[in-house]
């Protein structure tokens, strides 16, 4: 299989007063991990993991203290090694929050033209079809575009933040908790619809959660953080029947009636 992400030894650090003291937190401690073209590659944990700070330093949201992120074997971090414009085209971010990541003043068709008239040179009539093609993959219909983001549910929203994500064709889709604001049904139409993109637009998700029948109904291979630390990764089958970690074990053990959706 063909690498598209590589982690190496990543850190990530904040420093915050307190009691009148800098202190240093450790969010992010020696992460090595890689993704595989076309896969789901989950990662799991408690919240405060460091699994979040993980992903938005993979779209530079963040600043590692060290290490490297090279995406199909070119460094992120370091400007003559990749070019500014095209990794931010390849690489989209879907946040947890449907309700805050959408700006409710800007209708649906500006929110989903914006990045085309920032990163592209298409013509109008080319950017309008990039949107409607986009809107039907994600099962939208054309009338939204002139409605606002209050004028819809949690569920479409977050179908229009995933459209957003994907107008510009990335390569690698990052799904941050994307499911863990709405409801139980709704949630299984987001899940199975990321699954049904991965197939038609050819895509890598890295997939962000702390609900494991989730993880286990969508991704190929999971990873496991804890304070930190990457301590476990495997294939979702082998990792759920046989997890090595204690940290791993208590929390499979912790979710009630774990099934395959």
């Amino acid at each position: 299989m063909t690498i598209i992400l590589e982690i190496k030894n990543l850190s990530i650090e904040y420093k915050i007063i307190k009691d009148s003291a800098n202190t240093v937190v450790k969010a992010v401690k020696d992460v090595s991990l890689q993704l595989n073209h076309g896969e789901i590659y989950a990662l799991a944990g408690e919240s405060g993991c460091g699994k979040s700070t993980l992903a938005k330093s993979i779209v530079k949201l963040v600043k590692p203290t060290s290490g490297d992120i090279l995406f199909e074997g070119k460094s992120i971090l370091l400007h003559d090694k990749i070019e500014k414009k095209a990794y931010p085209q390849n690489v989209q971010l879907v946040f947890q929050n449907p309700y805050s990541s959408l700006n409710p003043k800007m209708k649906i068709g500006e929110l989903l033209l914006e990045p085309l008239d920032i990163n592209t040179t298409l013509s109008k009539k080319e950017k309008i079809k990039v949107v409607l093609d986009v809107l039907n993959d994600v099962g939208l219909q054309e009338s939204c575009l002139d409605l606002y983001p209050h004028q819809f549910s949690g569920g479409q929203r977050q179908r229009i933040a995933i459209a957003r994500a994907l107008v510009l064709n990335p390569k690698l889709l990052i799904a941050d908790e994307p499911v863990s604001a709405l409801d139980a049904s709704i949630q299984a139409q987001i899940i199975n619809l990321l699954k049904e993109l991965r197939q038609k637009r050819n895509l890598t998700i890295l997939f962000i959660s702390h609900d494991m029948n989730v993880i286990r109904y969508l991704a190929d291979r999971v990873g496991i953080m804890c304070y930190g630390n990457l301590i476990e990764e495997n294939f979702t089958h082998t990792l759920f029947k046989y997890p090595k970690e204690d940290y791993t074990k208590k929390l499979l053990d912790a979710v009630p009636n774990l099934k395959i959706m």
